[in-house]
């Protein structure tokens, strides 16, 4: 079977963990959204479940945040930095679909309040950054 190559949208307004393909967005004050990336689902394959730490759990930097069911296996979902869980996306859980449709939309993975965010940050990639990461992975990537 030939390889297709990836093809989706990597936004720019967010900031990217190329380490883990998550996402982490600022949305008020002291608060992320955190995804999955539409490469790391590439990946990953077709996510037929998805499941969040409970509300609460402090996570740091790698440390799973969750779980994601593929049609062949279950993958630990990393957290690409350090937080504190305000809510997982319950919808997501409800409907994975959501997560391989809208990875930057209704398919969030975690609301959190980071607990590094001073040194973390800085870690982390912008959009075009993160464009040469797959490249360099995937050089006949499409960006959409």
């Amino acid at each position: 079977m030939a390889h297709t190559p990836f093809s989706g949208a990597i936004p720019d307004d967010r900031i990217y963990c190329p380490q883990y393909d998550m996402w982490v967005q600022e949305c008020g004050e002291g608060e992320v959204l955190i995804g999955a990336t539409a490469f790391g689902i590439f990946l990953a394959g077709e996510i037929i479940a998805f499941t969040s730490k409970p509300r609460g759990a402090e996570l740091d930097f790698g440390r799973g945040m969750g779980t994601v069911e593929c049609r062949k296996t279950v993958l630990a979902v990393h957290a690409p930095i350090s937080f504190a869980l305000l809510a997982g996306n319950d919808e997501a859980e409800e409907r994975p679909r959501l997560v391989n449709e809208e990875p930057y939309g209704r398919g969030w993975m975690a609301r959190g309040r980071p607990t590094r965010w001073a040194e973390e940050k800085a870690l982390l990639v912008d959009a075009a950054a993160y464009r040469a990461h797959i490249r360099r992975i995937e050089p006949e990537a499409c960006f959409v």
